[in-house]
């Protein structure tokens, strides 16, 4: 690519009217801000840009992400976080609203469910719902099969197998999965990137068209995905879970190949 061309290439995304933007591996590791990122948020917020952290993370609600991101030095509008807890409850609720839930998960995905008009329930629950959490056990895992065995539908927040911490990587929502769908014969059916259900509420959030937007994110089975399959260019940045060696086992490419969000803005 001549230095014309990346010019205007990189010129092209930065001209975009809204993005869509993942959060761990792309903003943050673990309670470490990465390289480059309070450039970028300085970008969006100075030229009027739409933006939107769409995390399939479902483990924080909306308030303690901005919070989180406040502690590391960004002053974000709370109004700017979408996550696969929220997702899942706007589908849930559409589903079967009123209904109850046996639930697996922290206080984002919780709330979320609350908020939408879910009631907990161990005996008889409509779903049986799981995402990302540090309490799990086996009891949990033993009760949700029972449950799932005796006709409760099975639900996933995110696809995810693993999410980036400071160390490293540890377990997602996908992994935690595996031995409900494993011991029941049953597969979940999952909520957050790549599912159109979670790119098209972030769209409609953003209110700018598909060509309008790029999605940002450090995966290439669930961001860059999500956007081909939604006609959204893609960035893939390397500063989290993928290496430009396994990006290249993919049948599939982003447009764009970045160390980090602050390349963007040069």
């Amino acid at each position: 690519m001549s230095t014309t061309d990346r010019q205007y290439t990189m010129e092209a995304l930065r001209s975009k009217k809204g993005y869509i933007i993942d959060m761990d591996g792309v903003i943050y590791h673990g309670n470490k801000l990465l390289p480059g990122v309070d450039k970028f948020v300085n970008f969006l917020k100075e030229n009027d840009k739409k933006f939107l952290f769409l995390t399939n993370s479902s483990e924080r609600a909306p308030r303690e992400l901005q919070q989180k991101l406040a502690r590391l030095g960004l002053d974000v509008d709370e109004s700017h976080f979408y996550t696969s807890a929220m997702s899942t409850a706007a589908f849930l609720k559409s589903q079967s609203p009123g209904g109850s839930l046996y639930v697996i998960g922290e206080p984002g995905l919780i709330g979320a469910l609350y908020d939408a008009g879910f009631t907990m329930n161990e005996i008889n629950p409509d779903y049986v719902v799981l995402g990302e959490t540090h309490s799990y056990n086996y009891e949990k895992i033993e009760r949700a099969v029972q449950l799932v065995r005796a006709g409760a539908k099975l639900i996933g927040t995110n696809p995810d197998l693993t999410g980036p911490i400071e160390n490293g990587i540890a377990p997602a929502c996908k992994a935690l999965m595996a031995p409900v769908e494993l011991a029941t014969g049953r597969n979940a059916y999952y909520l957050g990137k790549p599912n159109p259900l979670m790119m098209r509420h972030g769209l409609r959030r953003l209110g700018v068209s598909t060509e309008e937007a790029a999605i940002i994110g450090d995966r290439m089975d669930t961001d860059i995905i999500a956007g081909v399959e939604s006609g959204i260019d893609t960035v893939l940045v390397l500063s989290g879970v993928t290496t430009e060696e396994e990006m290249r086992k993919f049948p599939y490419r982003p447009r764009y190949v970045l160390p980090g969000v602050g390349d963007i803005v040069g």
